[in-house]
């Protein structure tokens, strides 16, 4: 299975929304929460390329972007290839 980190703050809503799908396929993942962490916050915009709002989602090591890209894989039957498990 495929590593996966999410990085999150407190009361967002694309967060849960990108943690329930990722729940709903029984996926681990790693939550960074970047809520009062500006060096955590820095270095997941310097990982996202200057995405500077959350989710900042990462496979493998590999920026897919958000919550709209991460649902929009899914519905392209892109995501579970990525997550290494069976459609």
């Amino acid at each position: 299975m495929a590593r996966v980190e999410i990085y999150t703050t407190m009361m967002c809503p694309y967060c849960y929304r990108a943690k329930s799908l990722l729940q709903a396929k029984n996926v681990a993942f790693e939550e960074i929460d970047v809520t009062y962490d500006p060096e955590g916050r820095k270095k997941m915009t310097e990982r996202a390329h200057g995405g500077r709002t959350v989710p900042q989602i990462f496979i493998d090591g590999k920026h897919v972007g958000g919550s709209d890209e991460l649902a929009a894989l899914d519905r392209e039957g892109k995501l579970d290839p990525l997550l290494g498990i069976a459609a």
